[in-house]
């Protein structure tokens, strides 16, 4: 679904590396729209005094020291659902219901905090558009 290019930017080729990779993809003869989407890191900026990427859409990280990891994080999960057509929803369901054990089965559950007091969870998960239409035709409340 994605493509993440992780480069050290420190190294003396950085720009050849990156060619040479970008030639096997596309040899590779993957679509098109996943070589457009692909994810651009450069990694070890903690080596190099105030590093800006000159390259638009990279991300500047460092794994050692953390740096940039909740944005890259956060760009991958973005690039994913736009790319699978999903959604991260929550939802309040009953848990007397099937909702629940239904989500479980055509969704990705990621949290459920159960509310005790009336019988009901709120349902953190990751759903497709045609899995949410189901849903809400199975389950109209």
């Amino acid at each position: 679904d994605l493509i993440v290019h992780v480069r050290d930017i420190t190294h003396p080729e950085t720009v050849l590396q990156k060619a040479t990779v970008l030639s096997v993809l596309k040899n590779l003869n993957l679509p098109s729209q996943l070589l457009d989407s692909m994810v651009e890191v450069h990694n070890k900026v903690d080596l190099i005094e105030r590093y800006k990427p000159t390259e638009e859409n990279a991300l500047a990280i460092s794994a050692l020291h953390g740096l940039g990891l909740e944005k890259l994080k956060e760009e991958i999960e973005q690039k994913i659902l736009t790319t699978t057509g999903k959604k991260i929803l929550t939802i309040s369901v009953n848990l007397e219901g099937p909702q629940l054990s239904w989500l479980y089965k055509e969704a990705t559950v990621q949290e459920v905090e159960v509310m005790p007091e009336d019988g009901t969870a709120k349902v953190k998960m990751i759903i497709s558009n045609s899995a949410l239409g189901k849903y809400k035709a199975l389950f109209p409340k």
